[in-house]
């Protein structure tokens, strides 16, 4: 059984730093990996400097023994300063992949300017890739940072997914502000997760009848996709998990594919969360209980946990662990 962390006081006399709580812990775009062999669970987001004390941008990383108390962030990947991007470092993920570990994460800069789009003007943005030989990393950037994507198109939260005959497909959002209404996009990838065919739009934001379009300035209605991440259920039928907004927030909600298949058709289920919660992703506890964290509110994220039940053909919330992530109270689907 994985030992608990310490607490404050036996850290304080062991002259190790205090151990931190969710609700202490800046945390957009939460990913966690469960790390047996080590009794830890790795928690990464976009690297603050003040928060790991290494400047630049790039990724950090919380550990803990228990999803309780957690160790101080540090920095497992900083970006070259002589890369194309100048900003970013978005929703980091770290996925097991043929022997190593690859982390994305999105990057952008808003001098590189992309084509307008009406009075819209978009910019390049893009998931990158680095990779480690250990999940704590130092992570490196591969291809001189290149996104993963075609640079032409303006993407985000890309994430790793392998279909059953063991092919990987990178999956990510193509970015309102180029799209209009945002989209889900697939591209298949080589082994070396490098692009090796067009991509394919799986669904649009606004298929979900529960999306509210974002009214902008110059007239026009988008739509926003964020935080796509899949998972096979026990029944083998194809979930995924993803972000919007409704009328009164950030919402995480599930899709599902008719096929079994990345292909679809993708049908949209009723969100799991809203109150201004979103960007989920899944892990297994040591106990192989499955669990969904998520951030809210949107600005001043922190993370929040919930059991989940696999339910065949969705996921169901059984209860948020508001002993874990500080909550007052447990909030469940919504208003």
């Amino acid at each position: 059984m994985a030992q608990s962390a310490p607490s404050p006081a036996q850290a304080a006399r062991a002259g190790e730093p205090a151990a931190l709580a969710l609700p202490d812990m800046p945390l957009h775009d939460p990913w966690i990996v469960t790390d047996a062999e080590a009794g830890l669970y790795r928690l990464y987001t976009s690297n603050i400097p003040v928060v790991s004390g290494t400047p630049g941008l790039g990724t950090m990383m919380y550990t803990s023994r228990d999803l309780k108390a957690w160790t101080p962030a540090r920095a497992v990947f900083v970006a070259p300063t002589d890369a194309w991007f100048k900003a970013g470092a978005w929703a980091p993920e770290v996925h097991p992949w043929r022997g190593r570990w690859w982390l994305f994460t999105t990057f952008h800069d808003e001098a590189a300017a992309l084509p307008a789009i009406d009075k819209r003007k978009p910019y390049r943005r893009a998931t990158v890739a680095a990779v480690a030989d250990r999940p704590e990393g130092p992570f490196k950037l591969v291809r001189d940072g290149e996104p993963v994507a075609p640079k032409t198109l303006m993407t985000l939260d890309g994430t790793l997914h392998v279909d059953p005959d063991g092919r990987p497909w990178f999956v990510y959002a193509h970015e309102w502000l180029q799209a209009t209404d945002g989209t889900i996009e697939a591209l298949p990838v080589t082994d070396d997760l490098v692009a090796k065919g067009p991509p394919q739009v799986l669904f649009k934001a606004s298929d979900a009848p529960w999306a509210k379009g974002q009214n902008q300035p110059a007239g026009d209605t988008v739509f926003v996709t964020d935080g796509p991440e899949l998972f096979r259920t026990k029944t083998g039928v194809l979930l995924m998990l993803w972000s919007s907004y409704d009328a009164k927030g950030y919402v995480q909600s599930q899709a599902r594919s008719k096929s079994g298949t990345l292909a679809g058709p993708w049908e949209q289920l009723e969100p799991l969360v809203r109150y201004d919660s979103g960007h989920g992703m899944l892990f297994r506890r040591f106990d192989g209980q499955l669990m969904m964290v998520v951030h809210r509110p949107f600005k001043t994220a922190r993370g929040k946990l919930y059991e989940m039940r696999d339910a065949g053909d969705r996921l169901e919330i059984i209860r948020q662990r508001i002993d874990l992530d500080g909550d007052p109270k447990a909030l469940i689907g919504g208003p």
